[in-house]
């Protein structure tokens, strides 16, 4: 890359306020997607944990099963009873106890790395924007963009 002896157009600033924007725009959607993975992390960790627990108790000890709307039922717990668990598009399947347990753990585990690949994304959308608006700043300074750049 060679250094800039010459400041940008008016119409490369332009480009530069777009392609900001742009990333901007990208990197908002993808802190969406971040937060619905985080939020889907955690329900998945409090069933594997509450699963653990069910294994845990004694057999017959009463218990609260939350229905939502923090509304509960009591209920006992029963050894052998199968879990029903979700598989997407609003098909509930019925399984035992051992292998909801296991697909919860897979489950955790892709969305971790789904939620790593996204860091990365965001990363490296932040170090897009970093440089665009260094490059925004300095045009601004020598005048080249003249009111333009200041609005960003």
């Amino acid at each position: 890359m060679s250094a800039r002896s010459a400041p940008p157009s008016e119409q490369q600033v332009q480009e530069d306020l777009m392609r900001l924007d742009a990333y901007r725009n990208q990197l908002n959607a993808i802190l969406q997607q971040y937060q619905i993975l985080t939020a889907s992390r955690a329900d998945h960790l409090r069933a594997r944990e509450s699963l653990e627990g069910v294994e845990r108790a004694e057999p017959g000890s009463e218990l609260l099963l939350p229905l939502g709307g923090e509304t509960f039922v009591r209920g006992s717990i029963v050894r052998d009873a199968p879990v029903l668990i979700g598989v997407g598009s609003g098909i509930v399947v019925e399984m035992d106890r051992p292998k909801v347990t296991e697909l919860l753990a897979q489950r955790l585990k892709r969305i971790d790395e789904a939620l790593r690949e996204i860091e990365g994304q965001m990363t490296t959308l932040d170090d897009r924007i970093q440089i665009l608006s260094r490059r925004l700043d300095d045009a601004a300074r020598t005048g080249t963009a003249g009111q333009d750049v200041g609005r960003d």
